[in-house]
């Protein structure tokens, strides 16, 4: 069975495939050879089919060999059955945007596996997350935690990752900044103009990153900016390459600078503007990106501050994901984790359906939306016959509350279990 390895080039358009992770085996899971079978749930298979109401998902070698009601689904015999009457079924989750700049995931290289098994399920794989896309961190450390999740001596998800961000000459932090966050030190490379950016695209995406992320804009002082044309250079030479470029906004200015460049991801909401207007909108719409609105994460941004102070940050972020909504505009679920510390993403559910998004919406954002953003549909995203077993199973049922995409019974990657809620 062609296992492909994560590093290859998610390229646009083009899909790609992740690794499997080989796991041992404990509950609910089945030897190489033996099938297992999640009975009895409910079953969203994606968010546009209709719910398949006491399901079975049949799962051999990795895959899902089919999905369908309970007695239209043939078992092999010897099957393994784990019963889920009463739980949700889903495909696995993405997590668009994370981080693994923590001092606890250094050196990666070298902290005992079920050390790492652990801090991945506490920040990832608990919650479902199967897939993750890590938008800046240390790439020589973060490409060993993926090389010892894929080799299967660390259980975890699977691994996207920019690298390091670009960021504006001048924007670096100070030292004390990286300490203070709880982070490893670390370096990122400053860029004053368009041949500095794409010098700096190249050496990146010749050192194995899945895509390239710039800051538009600094987030702390000192507040420095990428010129637009910085920011077009580095796109230019990501897109050359078949790869994505995310962006930063920090701010009005930082969007627009982003949206004109050329970016494909839009990493937050920008409270401190202000409503979008329809100009704002329409760019964002007409260049085709992707926003993460990570609306969680601006409470605790701001958590030292007054309650009405926090109030309104959030308020202005849920109702900028309104009115991209309101045009069509297309939604990455993303937290932040690994800056932010807090791990449940249930508030971010609950803020994300204060702007409008239902059910399926959010479940999109979670699946479907991400696995076409970076080219993986052929293998990932749907509950469907012949795709990777990656796949969420819930205490509750997420159309009844949204807050129950966070209650995770179990979490499979390539049919392998990546976490259980039952010890």
């Amino acid at each position: 069975m062609d296992r492909p390895n994560l590093a290859r080039r998610v390229r646009l358009g083009i899909p790609a495939l992740l690794i499997t992770t080989v796991a041992g085996y404990g509950q609910g899971q089945a030897p190489p050879n033996r099938a297992l079978a999640l009975v009895g749930g409910i079953v969203y298979a994606s968010p546009t089919e209709d719910p398949i109401r006491n399901g079975v998902v049949l799962i051999r070698e990795g895959r899902i060999a089919a999905v369908g009601r309970k007695g239209a689904v043939s078992l092999p015999r010897g099957t393994r059955i784990l019963d889920c009457s009463g739980l949700a079924i889903t495909s696995g989750f993405w997590n668009s945007h994370v981080h693994f700049l923590e001092r606890k995931w250094n050196p990666a290289a070298r902290i005992p596996a079920p050390e790492l098994t652990r801090q991945l399920q506490e920040m990832l794989t608990r919650y479902g997350f199967t897939s993750v896309f890590d938008t800046w961190s240390t790439w020589e450390n973060t490409r060993r935690l993926r090389e010892r999740i894929e080799s299967g001596e660390v259980s975890g998800p699977g691994i996207l990752s920019t690298g390091e961000a670009l960021i504006p000459k001048g924007g670096k932090p100070p030292e004390m900044i990286p300490e203070i966050l709880g982070f490893t030190p670390y370096d990122v490379p400053e860029v004053a103009n368009a041949a500095e950016a794409r010098a700096a695209a190249v050496k990146l995406l010749d050192s194995g990153v899945d895509a390239i992320k710039l800051y538009a804009r600094t987030f702390s002082p000192p507040i420095a900016a990428l010129p637009e044309t910085a920011i077009q250079a580095a796109v230019a030479e990501a897109h050359r390459r078949g790869k994505l470029a995310f962006a930063h906004p920090t701010n009005l200015e930082g969007l627009l600078a982003s949206v004109n460049g050329g970016v494909d991801v839009i990493v937050h909401t920008t409270p401190q503007s202000g409503p979008w207007g329809p100009s704002v909108l329409a760019a964002m719409k007409k260049r085709g990106v992707s926003l993460i609105p990570t609306l969680q994460l601006w409470r605790y941004e701001i958590r030292h501050d007054r309650v009405s102070a926090q109030d309104r940050f959030v308020n202005n972020g849920v109702a900028q994901l309104r009115a991209w909504l309101d045009v069509g505009g297309t939604v990455l679920f993303g937290t932040d984790v690994g800056y932010m510390a807090n791990y449940n993403p249930g508030e971010e559910y609950a803020l994300m359906a204060e702007a409008g998004m239902d059910f399926r919406q959010v479940l999109a954002s979670l699946t479907t939306t991400p696995a076409e953003r970076f080219g993986l549909s052929a293998r990932l995203g749907k509950i469907a016959t012949g795709l990777a077993a990656d796949i969420v199973v819930l205490n509750q049922d997420p159309a009844k509350n949204i807050r129950a995409f966070a209650d995770v019974r179990y979490a499979f990657r390539d049919g392998k279990m990546l976490f259980s809620s039952r010890k």
